[in-house]
């Protein structure tokens, strides 16, 4: 299985000929979809999907099929009631294999902005294939009750410590951290992010702390 970033929350994995993209949102790379047999969506905020652009690949594809919060499929399905065959709501506890990856979901929440913020769905996925696992936690530190070989880290927002998310990795203890959700780092924010996550930094514990650069397939 290969995995490639394509800008901030947005990561594509392959499986021989099979492909699978979560949260392909404002800030993804252009074509985020292309090619995808499944998108799978985390939950409903724009940075994480752009519900036009997401509702015009399924239209675009008549064999793609996506899984998110049910606030997202409603949002998908407004005007375009023909693809509720294809859009599926993602509750958690549900597990299903899409293009050969087996998917659990995890989760239940977005983590805390602030007390006046209203919290929404927030799902993760547990994503496994040619015997590895990844997990895309969205905008939350969920610790799910299994192995995970690679750990999609988010290291920036306006709801996260970077404090919260050394302690997220080390609790999910993952082969392989892979950081996540950074598009509001300035480059010398992400050069700090990489330095202290990374093996001169503060330690992971077990995991090895790992960035590809975005557009660039690595083998898990």
């Amino acid at each position: 299985m290969d995995l490639t970033r394509l800008g901030h929350a947005c990561v594509r994995l392959d499986s021989d000929d099979a492909r699978l993209v979560l949260d392909p949102g404002a800030y993804s790379l252009p074509g985020a979809t292309d090619g995808a047999d499944a998108v799978l969506v985390t939950h409903e905020h724009p940075d994480h999907v752009v519900v036009a652009d997401l509702r015009a690949a399924l239209v675009a594809d008549p064999a793609l099929e996506a899984w998110a919060p049910a606030a997202v499929v409603a949002a998908l399905l407004d005007g375009a009631p023909a693809l509720s065959a294809r859009v599926h709501e993602a509750h958690p506890g549900d597990a299903f294999e899409v293009a050969g990856f087996a998917v659990e979901v995890f989760g239940e929440l977005h983590a805390v902005v602030h007390p006046d913020v209203p919290r929404i769905a927030n799902v993760a996925y547990l994503v496994s294939a040619e015997g590895r696992s990844v997990l895309h936690p969205g905008d939350s530190l969920t610790v799910v009750p299994r192995a995970v070989d690679v750990l999609l880290v988010p290291v920036a927002g306006p709801w996260l410590l970077l404090a919260d998310a050394i302690d997220y990795v080390r609790a999910v203890a993952p082969a392989v951290a892979v950081p996540i959700h950074d598009a509001v780092c300035s480059p010398a924010g992400v050069t700090l992010i990489d330095r202290l996550l990374g093996p001169a930094g503060v330690g992971l514990g077990v995991a090895r702390y790992r960035r590809p650069a975005d557009g660039e397939p690595v083998a898990l």
